[in-house]
């Protein structure tokens, strides 16, 4: 074999790792981190001003008026996005592997399966479904306005639309990571901009009075029952970015590349977006902005702000479905391995796309969404944070993450975490119990401590106690094993 074949070889073989790291699951080497500051903060602002941002802000007038939706916002979110960067994006970020690889050393190779296929699966579809849903009723109420059409808020050209950007989403996702950063470097400034602007004009037609005496749309009788819901629902949206974050901070350079971005860029852009929705359905009632940019934006300027709203939502369902897939690609067990790209990322949206089909149940139902999203995702993260940081230390053997059979240190029983899974199951039913979202029941202290934060501490000294009693005090799921791996790095 002469030199240029063999420079040709060790190019394809390159180039194949390079691409099973980022579209599948071995770690990324420094040089395929592909993300700095900057670039992961304008990824976490575009996901932020979402159209379900201003749809959170408008759904929390339900409960409570001006002020304290914004005490409740702040708190919320302050809460909620810490827990989910310390249950996803440090432990991904620092070894450079997709999170639900890295989730192996906490519920095990068949345990992580099990949590993306009942929970991640679900809770993803949902949310990609419910952005086509915003950008079918943003593009029905442009067509309302152009061509003087008189479309449903939730008739058929709805879903229609919704499948188009379905269609677009799934373009832009099966190009990678790469193509997502660099349309949100656009994106992002441009939601910036909207958001000021829709601000300004809202206080243009209104007076601050207006809006600070403004009533709760549906409150309860109990003051402070209703702020605590409204901070247990803003908990729950701070939350929900779990299932994507930890896969997309791993593709930044380095640690403070994507805590601070991960926090900071979601908390600011989530928050003020959240307050103009709120504004926006105290003053025009209205928790929805594909209804309210137009009236208020004017037939030019709001088709246009609602034009790139709608597809600012693309770019997010991009991002969402990227870190999804590639769960699903690691917890099939290989059954998914020779499937390319483009088609598991069209296998993904298959059910979104026929949610698309119901919009009015998915608008409907979006705060109880999200409230029982975080019934799950909070026991979760809960037990994540108790191995990661106190139970493993910050130290997780990267070899162990991928051996198999009877070398892995990490097999637990069967493949499963018993006691991770258990304390999740456990934690959840004493959330609902604490709180349940559909019927609207709650306990005496959840109007003091939500239901978030007594449910992790409850996941938390559950894993603990289970764990240590059937795995660390047996030698078990490789906690006392030192990395190897690393080891000879450093040598």
């Amino acid at each position: 074999m002469n030199a240029s074949s063999r420079n040709g070889s060790r190019q394809d073989i390159e180039q194949a790792v390079a691409s099973e790291a980022t579209y599948g699951s071995l770690p990324l080497l420094k040089h395929e981190r592909v993300w700095g500051s900057a670039d992961f903060s304008w990824v976490t602002i575009s996901l932020a001003i979402a159209t379900w941002a201003f749809l959170t802000g408008g759904s929390t007038v339900l409960l409570v008026g001006f002020t304290e939706g914004i005490s409740a916002m702040l708190i919320g979110n302050s809460v909620g996005l810490a827990v989910m960067v310390l249950g996803s994006v440090v432990l991904s970020q620092r070894l450079g592997v997709e999170q639900y690889r890295a989730l192996k050393s906490v519920f095990g190779v068949v345990g992580v399966g099990i949590v993306v296929f009942t929970v991640v699966l679900l809770v993803e579809m949902g949310w990609t479904s419910l952005l086509g849903v915003m950008f079918g009723r943003a593009f029905t109420e442009i067509s309302n306005q152009a061509f003087g059409s008189n479309f449903a808020p939730y008739g058929p050209i709805v879903t229609v639309f919704a499948l188009a950007a379905i269609l677009l989403g799934w373009f832009v996702l099966s190009r990678g990571p790469v193509t997502i950063s660099k349309l949100n470097r656009y994106v992002a400034p441009g939601l910036i901009v909207i958001v000021v602007l829709m601000m300004v004009l809202l206080m243009s037609q209104h007076s601050w009075s207006d809006l600070i005496e403004a009533s709760p749309v549906a409150p309860f009788e109990n003051d402070q029952l209703n702020f605590m819901m409204a901070v247990e629902f803003n908990i729950g949206a701070g939350l929900s970015w779990w299932p994507v974050m930890g896969t997309l901070a791993r593709l930044t350079r380095k640690p403070k590349a994507a805590l601070w971005p991960a926090y900071g860029g979601i908390f600011l852009g989530t928050v003020v977006a959240q307050i103009v929705g709120m504004a926006a359905g105290l003053l025009l009632g209205e928790a929805d902005p594909t209804a309210w940019m137009v009236p208020l934006g004017g037939p030019i300027l709001g088709a246009l702000t609602l034009l790139f709203v709608g597809f600012a939502n693309v770019t997010s369902m991009a991002s969402i479905a990227y870190s999804t897939v590639l769960a699903v690609k690691q917890s099939s067990g290989g059954v998914l391995d020779r499937l390319r790209w483009p088609m598991l990322c069209a296998a993904f949206l298959v059910l979104p796309a026929i949610l698309c089909f119901f919009p009015a149940f998915m608008y409907e139902q979006f705060m109880t969404f999200v409230v029982v999203s975080g019934a799950f995702i909070t026991p979760i993260c809960g037990v994540i944070i108790a191995d990661y940081f106190i139970v493993r230390r910050q130290r997780v053997n990267l070899r162990a993450l991928y051996a198999s059979g009877s070398e892995d240190p990490m097999r637990f029983t069967g493949g499963v975490n018993i006691a991770a899974l258990a304390a999740v199951v456990v934690s959840a039913i004493f959330y609902l119990w604490i709180y349940n979202p559909i019927t609207l029941e709650t306990q005496p202290f959840f109007e003091y401590a939500t239901a978030s934060i007594p449910t992790i501490a409850t996941g938390m000294v559950t894993y603990l106690g289970l764990n240590y009693f059937l795995y660390v005090r047996h030698g078990l799921g490789g906690y006392r094993e030192p990395d190897t791996f690393a080891i000879n790095r450093k040598k």
